[in-house]
């Protein structure tokens, strides 16, 4: 017995040994830890995915210049992103329903704290905001327009109240209805029907379920932080999701009602066009996020890096822009910031590491991203985040729309 063990271990050495040293790693241990269904919705991109794919593939497409001497010893990469310090450009970008992990949204918050960057707590989280808030004070609440103007406010005052220090309203989620390779079945709740339904693909993924039983609860898909009340029952998933749908999408004038009744830093998440970003300026935010919603927006608008340029120099100089989509490696946010982003969201990159190793695993994607940016800059001849710029890259002829 004790020899198949250690055979085991030989063909699956990381068994034994959490740590991972590359993101595409964590994502692979993901996928070998996560039910079909789970992962699946982790992967998730609209219709064929040509936006989700082009978010990665987009980075391979810049290039590096390099110096052979005269490196600094040090790099600082430390800044200030809608008014918090952030030792490095990355924020935790806001996913809903974290259940690759019983410990979900609260290990994420806590990883963040640990590695001193902010949070972003999405409205479909699966726990309570004062809880989150908690462990990383760091934190952003994230709202959708849904609901009447009144149900909005509420949320954001409940947010306020419970000690979030920023608010991002998330526009750029159009949701196709389809995809290519099948949208994964996720239940309105846990129940037995659906629990029996579930059980071959849980079946084969033991330490998954293991970590549930331990927890001593099941995966709910219940979104604490879409009511205005904490304790008013708990709305589900699909629930909250067609009030989402049954609300009319805002104007800009709309925008500029929202954010006036918020006092803190606020961001817009969602831009990807220059004339847009001066309208979410001239609207009153202080940040905006050029993004396509992880390619699960509309298929075929291009990477958020690829207009992340014509953004930041229309209005990189007012508010701080940043970039979501496609971070896997510190280079990336290295080439972001030298494109004119103040500092990246990630998304998958920390889901893939929640569900790999939970809290640990968020903080070994943080540390993978931290020294990728320090040997990036390091190669790159720079003492500091602050000395990039476009001309640090070699940037092909028609990389960016025109």
């Amino acid at each position: 017995m004790n020899s198949l063990v250690q055979k085991a271990q030989e063909l699956n050495p990381w068994a034994q040994n959490p740590w991972f040293e590359t993101v595409a790693i964590a994502q692979q241990r993901a996928k070998r830890r996560l039910p079909a269904s789970v992962y699946g919705a982790l992967i998730a991109g609209a219709e064929a995915g040509v936006s989700r794919d082009d978010n990665t593939a987009a980075f391979n497409e810049l290039g590096l210049r390099t110096v052979t001497a005269g490196q600094s010893a040090k790099r600082e990469m430390a800044t200030t992103v809608m008014d918090q310090p952030a030792s490095m450009p990355i924020v935790i970008s806001p996913t809903g329903v974290q259940a690759v992990h019983p410990d979900g949204e609260v290990a994420v918050a806590r990883a963040a704290a640990a590695r001193g960057i902010p949070m972003g707590l999405s409205s479909f989280s699966s726990k309570p905001m004062d809880q989150v808030f908690e462990a990383n004070p760091q934190s952003f609440f994230q709202i959708y327009w849904a609901g009447d103007k009144d149900s909005m406010v509420a949320r954001m005052e409940r947010a306020k109240a419970a000690g979030a220090v920023g608010m991002i309203l998330t526009l750029d989620w159009s949701f196709s209805h389809g995809r290519d390779w099948g949208s994964p079945a996720i239940p309105q709740s846990i129940d037995l029907k659906t629990a029996l339904a579930h059980a071959p693909e849980v079946a084969l993924r033991p330490k998954w379920l293991a970590d549930w039983v331990r927890s001593g609860a099941l995966p709910d898909l219940g979104v604490p932080n879409f009511v205005t009340d904490p304790s008013s029952p708990v709305p589900g998933f699909f629930e909250a999701y067609g009030t989402w749908m049954g609300t009319p999408p805002p104007t800009w004038d709309d925008v500029a009602w929202l954010r006036n009744r918020w006092d803190g830093a606020f961001m817009v998440k969602g831009i990807h066009r220059a004339d847009e970003a001066r309208r979410a300026v001239d609207a009153g935010a202080t940040a905006i996020s050029v993004s396509n919603h992880g390619g699960n927006n509309v298929d075929g608008a291009v990477a958020p890096i690829r207009v992340l340029g014509e953004i930041a120099a229309e209005v990189g100089a007012e508010i701080d822009v940043l970039m979501d989509g496609g971070i896997r490696r510190g280079s990336d946010v290295v080439k972001a910031v030298a494109l004119g982003a103040k500092a990246v969201l990630i998304g998958r990159a920390y889901l893939w590491g929640l569900a790999a190793n939970g809290q640990a695993g968020v903080e070994n994607v943080l540390d993978i991203l931290r020294g990728g940016i320090d040997a990036t800059l390091m190669g790159m001849g720079k003492a500091s985040i602050d000395e990039l710029s476009p001309d640090d890259l070699v940037i092909p002829q028609g990389f960016s729309p025109t």
